[in-house]
């Protein structure tokens, strides 16, 4: 560097304001995506289904912790034929209570993606889906306790990748105990 080029250096630094943090009320900030508890003495499960956009694969996928968000069980089904994602998350559902089943849990908070979905279990199992809405119902006559809840994607991602990872395996029922399937789990934040 020449003289010349340091002293326009040393000015231009000079010149320069610090910068310092300020509050904008109206900046956006990320929300990390948490995991949502459930209470007390409750088993949570988390569905979601995914659709190969190449294939008439769809898959539908359940994921299971306790209360302090210990990994339970997970399970997915890969099936052919299904090309409506309403269905295929009534279907991820359904597979929630059939999870819940190979637990032998009897207090259940399922929660879902899909607001659609939620709306209808209550309902008479009328509609496009409405026999696995009836299956739905009965399997939940089995358990003590269930709830069938709507959280946002951000909050269902182990069950949202697992069912976009599970549309490269076999057809039928997969099934996985005490570990997880790999790149499935995140890490859980505690909920403020």
């Amino acid at each position: 560097p020449t003289p010349d080029s340091r002293t326009w250096a040393i000015w231009f630094i000079a010149d320069l304001e610090p910068v310092a943090p300020h509050s904008d009320k109206h900046a956006v900030h990320a929300q990390v995506p948490r995991w949502i508890a459930p209470p007390a003495g409750f088993v949570k499960i988390n569905v979601d289904a995914a659709l190969s956009k190449n294939s008439c694969i769809a898959t539908m996928a359940a994921v299971a912790r306790d209360e302090a968000g210990k990994f339970m069980g997970a399970s997915a089904v890969v099936v052919e034929g299904v090309l409506d994602p309403e269905i295929a998350e009534a279907m991820a559902c359904r597979e929630g209570f059939a999870l819940a089943s190979d637990l032998a849990v009897q207090k259940i908070r399922l929660a879902t993606d899909c607001v659609n979905v939620v709306r209808s279990v209550p309902g008479t199992g009328m509609g496009p889906y409405g026999h696995i809405v009836q299956e739905i119902s009965a399997r939940r006559q089995s358990f003590a306790v269930t709830e069938i809840v709507h959280e946002r994607r951000g909050s269902n991602g182990d069950a949202h990748r697992l069912a976009k990872s599970s549309i490269h395996l076999s057809l039928g029922r997969h099934v996985w105990f005490l570990t997880s399937p790999d790149g499935v789990c995140i890490l859980l934040l505690p909920t403020d």
